[in-house]
């Protein structure tokens, strides 16, 4: 699991900008409306090879405006998970009691707090930040979300404090499997018919559960931690503090997982939030099942699995390697056919190809279907090699890593699935310069 980092802050004081230069893309919203940010975003950033979670927040105001009770949970909810804490403050307002106010916050939390003091586009504003040295931090840096000034100085300071990795309570003998899906498609009832008895709450309201919930478990000598997580809703529709905070501990899920099942209701059939949450499992490198639910309410024939198989193939066309189950968590109809699909996809998901194999899949693929000319330059692979496991990873040393197009990209990933079974689990082909 990554270690976390909040950025706080009053409402306008550029913390969205901040969070947007950190991990290097406009994914918050920035607007010069004051408390625009009403959602907690998280997205991950990376800086001289160390990887981290970033957590933006909505602006805290000593106040009662409308949404600043949530907001402040929010706010809470993120200290609380944060290792670094990141102050934001405009340093054209000044100082005002507020900063004060929300300074004795974060003191509580016993975290490492540095002031970030935002908007100084010139010189001629530096002078003014050592008045930000009395609400008692160590460190106050001058930066420019805008601009990117004072941003490595920023990151750095973070590293100093952010704890190098957070170890997994679990050894490499256990199967963490994670169950994701959106609110009420019965990821609750999947857990329990897994586990073979009622250990997580069941309901027909949507969104009862809200935390992750961790339960181990032995079968057939495999060690298991099935982690079962609140629904995942579109982004725009999280609001309340309670499911936010969902979304994160969700979050944290697939990061901590070997084996995702993302479950999918057969009654309501596929929406386009599940395949926001197979992207999500996707971006993560984890290997997955897509397990369609409710089995038991469908009308069906000999043709019904098929045809709702091939609908599946349509709408999750960036998932073709993802194989598909079908049961009915209510009544345990065909959950035992599930474990032999995870222990396939696990094995696959942690599967070592020797360097002589992998070099020679990729030396023939090459040969019976020759790269064309990109960006001026025909792609040349010297030598491939493994360097990693769950999610297997292949560094392909070339002479021009701008020579190789997307879609020739994906013909050598097909050809070594076509080789070898990795059925259930993303594969990553990495180029290398060769000096």
């Amino acid at each position: 699991m990554l270690p976390k980092v909040a950025i706080v802050g009053r409402p306008n004081v550029g913390k969205s900008t901040i969070f947007n230069r950190i991990i290097g893309n406009r994914l918050a919203i920035t607007d010069d409306t004051p408390g625009i940010t009403r959602d907690r975003i998280y997205a991950k950033s990376e800086w001289y090879g160390r990887k981290f979670n970033v957590i933006d927040t909505g602006g805290i105001e000593i106040s009662d405006a409308p949404f600043l009770a949530e907001i402040k949970a929010q706010v809470e909810i993120a200290i609380e998970e944060s290792h670094v804490i990141i102050f934001v403050v405009d340093v054209h307002v000044g100082l005002i009691n507020d900063d004060f106010e929300i300074m004795k916050l974060l003191f509580q939390s016993k975290k490492p707090v540095i002031i970030a003091v935002n908007k100084v586009d010139d010189l001629s504003l530096k002078e003014h930040i050592y008045d930000f040295f009395s609400l008692g931090a160590d460190d106050v840096i001058a930066v420019s979300g805008i601009h990117g000034i004072g941003m490595g100085d920023l990151m750095e300071k973070i590293l100093e404090y952010l704890p190098v990795e957070i170890p997994d309570e679990y050894s490499d003998d256990y199967l963490k499997l994670c169950i994701v899906g959106r609110p009420n498609v019965g990821k609750s009832s999947l857990t329990n018919a897994i586990l073979g008895q009622e250990r997580v709450i069941v309901s027909e309201i949507s969104g009862t559960t809200t935390d992750s919930i961790d339960t181990e478990f032995v079968k057939d000598d495999q060690k298991y931690v099935v982690i079962d997580t609140a629904g995942l809703r579109k982004r725009g529709k999280i609001f309340e503090s309670v499911e936010k905070y969902s979304y994160l501990r969700a979050m944290e899920a697939i990061e901590r997982a070997d084996v995702c099942l993302l479950v999918l209701d057969a009654i309501v059939g596929i929406q386009e939030q599940d395949k926001h949450i197979a992207g999500y499992v996707l971006e993560n490198g984890k290997s997955m099942i897509i397990v369609v639910n409710k089995w038991d309410a469908i009308t069906k024939n000999e043709q019904t699995m098929i045809e709702f198989t091939k609908v599946i193939r349509d709408e999750f066309q960036f998932l073709p390697y993802v194989p598909v189950v079908f049961l009915s968590a209510k009544t345990k109809a065909r959950v035992a056919t599930l474990f032999p699909v995870i222990s396939r996809v696990f094995a696959n998901f942690q599967k070592r190809i020797s360097t002589s194999t992998i070099n020679e899949v990729i030396s023939d693929a090459m040969s019976y279907f020759p790269p064309k000319e990109h960006n001026q330059t025909v792609i040349k692979v010297f030598y491939v090699t493994q360097v990693a496991i769950k999610c297997p990873t292949f560094v392909l040393f070339v002479n021009d890593i701008d020579a190789l197009h997307f879609s020739y990209y994906r013909y050598l990933e097909n050809r070594i699935r076509e080789r070898f079974d990795f059925e259930g689990t993303p594969i990553k082909l990495i180029l290398r310069q060769r000096d």
